[in-house]
């Protein structure tokens, strides 16, 4: 069975639901693909993200559903484009499911976890270059545009939005919504993650 996400590389939310569903498949024990598609929120938004804007939802985050997370997040370092990062990681695809979920989640890692620009071709290179794929496999920006526009027509809204066996899910684990202070209210969905989980395990 396969579980698809369009999603950005530099969407906090994003690195939370994969670590959850990573965490989630080991529990259930089924033998679930994931597959990471491209969601380029600097072409579905007209413009790159602002690092002092992912900075302020990292800390209301980390603040109220996942403290062991971002430790590693550093404003000053944040990429400028991730076309790049969302291209090597299709490539890591088109070698293997295997390959595409490691060079995806490793990427968010890097960003959020180590603090490093993943947009930097010289990180890109090393990624490419630990997992056998060719020097400038993060070229091809065509590749995240063919997958935004399939998002598209497949009705994607954002960042992350997962499509499962049984259904579609956006951001299925937390409720997000915004104060009047202009901060993130995060609290776990724990009835969506329910059904979220239930849609994984349908053929």
């Amino acid at each position: 069975m396969q579980v698809e996400v369009f999603a950005d590389v530099w969407c906090p939310f994003t690195h939370v639901g994969l670590r959850r569903f990573v965490d989630l498949r080991a529990q259930m024990g089924v033998p679930l693909v994931l597959v990471v598609r491209s969601w380029p929120l600097e072409l579905v938004n007209g413009a790159p993200m602002d690092p002092a804007f992912i900075g302020e939802e990292v800390e209301d985050i980390r603040a109220s559903v996942a403290p062991e997370l971002f430790s590693g997040f550093d404003e000053t370092r944040f990429p400028t484009t991730t076309l790049g990062a969302l291209a090597l990681t299709g490539r890591a695809y088109e070698q293997s499911s295997a390959v595409g979920e490691i060079v995806a989640l490793e990427l968010r890692d890097r960003l959020f976890e180590r603090g490093e620009d993943i947009g930097d071709p010289d990180v890109l290179a090393e990624v490419a270059a630990t997992h056998g794929l060719p020097a400038g496999a993060g070229d091809d920006h065509e590749l995240p545009v063919r997958d935004w526009h399939e998002g598209q027509a497949r009705g994607v809204i954002g960042s992350p939005h997962f499509f499962t066996p049984g259904g579609d899910w956006f951001c299925p684990s937390l409720d997000v919504s915004r104060a009047s202070d202009g901060h993130l209210r995060i609290t776990d969905d724990p009835e969506g993650f329910e059904a979220f989980v239930r849609s994984c395990r349908e053929a």
